[in-house]
């Protein structure tokens, strides 16, 4: 069902779309979650099938499943680690200062 959905460079800047096409994967959810009627989505787009609706839903749902979740908390506190040792108030982790020189 995946393969209903193409992503390309040059059509829609990258965004996934539903192939063949240039409606977006991001369109259908977006005017599914507004509560647009799957009919409505087929009247407005003609080449749309209801396969392609499930497409972009399977496609959103794999996405998200695949998403790293970086806490809001911990990416500031490395940020904010980051600022310290560049400002010098504290020293760089082994592994951004490459190998020790030898003796």
């Amino acid at each position: 069902m995946l393969d209903r959905i193409e992503i390309h460079p040059d059509v829609m800047l990258g965004k996934p779309v539903v192939r063949g096409t240039r409606v977006p994967v991001e369109l259908i959810l977006r005017k599914l979650s507004e509560g647009a009627p799957e009919a409505d989505l087929l009247d407005a787009y003609p080449r749309l099938t209801r396969q392609d609706i499930l497409a972009a839903l399977a496609f959103a749902a794999d996405t998200i499943a695949h998403e790293e979740i970086v806490p809001a908390g911990a990416r500031a506190a490395t940020r904010r680690g980051l600022d310290d040792c560049l400002a010098g108030r504290r020293p760089l982790p082994g592994a951004l200062l490459g190998p020790a020189p030898e003796p």
